[in-house]
């Protein structure tokens, strides 16, 4: 069922029935809705962040998620052709957990069957396991079997790392080696990376919509890494050339939350760095994106990593739009 439609023609043309996309102000979301805008659909936003500044000046129609009251979110599913579920948190935390990331977006489902939604693209992620003592991918495995279990028409994207203006991951790396003299990697840093550049899944995700058949694509980009050699990679692009060095992971992880109570977030957790050093992140899979992230990020290093990026400070932040780095 693993299929590549980056051959695929985008059979996409507007018509009256409502483009529904979760998350159209956060960060994959927003190219989703774009290229939809750009086709001439109507678009719609199931958000958390209903009073988020709406950069797409009025031209996306905004719902709440309302996942504690079914019967609401039914109603703002009618209508819809295709529902684009980019709905997802990165961690644990005090507010928002893997597991009711899990529950909420099963409620999704279910209400978009009862709405009479006539397809799903979902995003998922590289190497979902139901087995896999790593909830995010665990979690990840579940829904994609609920997903699937249904019975509607669907699309399953698996990307591994996202990269972009508003990225986080590759952002983050370049803001650490240009603040610290040297960069440590989780143990020897072999371990193999396929980042996807967030306009090739957006066009990814429209194509697959714009399909009936159902697919499970693995959506990476055209450069593999290993973490290592991304680190020398991006220190390289951006003049920032730091020794390399390995660090037990627990060590790693030691360093890295006092570098997220320095900067008030979660730098990184034992479950990413667990992930990380699995191989997760890579699949032996044709690449379905075209864009190299060494090409994407020479046009950009004069800003890449200048700012930190913060995870908490964006869910924390209701208002204000995803900045760029």
């Amino acid at each position: 069922m693993i299929e590549n439609p980056a051959q695929t023609e985008n059979n996409l043309t507007p018509d009256d029935k409502i483009q529904m996309i979760t998350g159209a102000f956060g960060y994959s979301g927003k190219y989703i809705a774009n290229l939809l805008l750009d086709a001439g659909c109507r678009v719609h936003t199931l958000t958390n962040s209903v009073n988020r500044e709406n950069i797409f000046k009025g031209k996306v129609t905004i719902h709440p998620f309302d996942f504690d009251s079914p019967k609401k979110l039914v109603e703002s599913l009618k209508g819809v052709s295709v529902l684009y579920n980019t709905y997802w948190v990165r961690f644990n935390h005090k507010t928002f957990t893997h597991a009711d990331a899990v529950n909420n977006t099963k409620i999704l489902f279910e209400c978009a069957t009862e709405a009479g939604v006539e397809r799903i693209v979902h995003v998922s992620i590289t190497n979902p396991e139901i087995d896999s003592p790593l909830e995010y991918f665990k979690g990840k495995a579940e829904l994609e079997k609920s997903l699937i279990e249904s019975g509607m028409s669907f699309a399953v994207l698996r990307p591994a790392v996202i990269f972009g203006k508003e990225d986080i991951l590759i952002n983050n790396i370049a803001w650490t080696l240009r603040k610290f003299p040297i960069f440590g990697v989780f143990g020897d840093g072999q371990y193999k990376i396929q980042p996807v550049y967030v306009e090739d899944l957006a066009r990814l995700a429209v194509k697959a919509g714009s399909q009936e058949s159902n697919m499970i694509i693995d959506a990476v980009g055209p450069e593999s890494f290993t973490y290592r050699q991304l680190a020398e990679t991006i220190g390289e692009i951006i003049d920032k050339r730091r020794p390399i060095i390995s660090i037990p992971p627990d060590i790693g992880y030691l360093v890295a939350k006092i570098v997220g109570w320095i900067v008030g977030d979660v730098f990184v957790t034992r479950e990413e760095i667990k992930g990380l050093m699995a191989g997760t992140l890579a699949v032996d899979s044709k690449p379905s994106g075209q864009t190299l992230l060494t090409e994407w990020a020479k046009k950009h290093s004069k800003t890449l990593g200048m700012k930190y990026t913060s995870e908490l400070a964006r869910r924390k932040d209701r208002k204000s739009c995803y900045k760029s780095n």
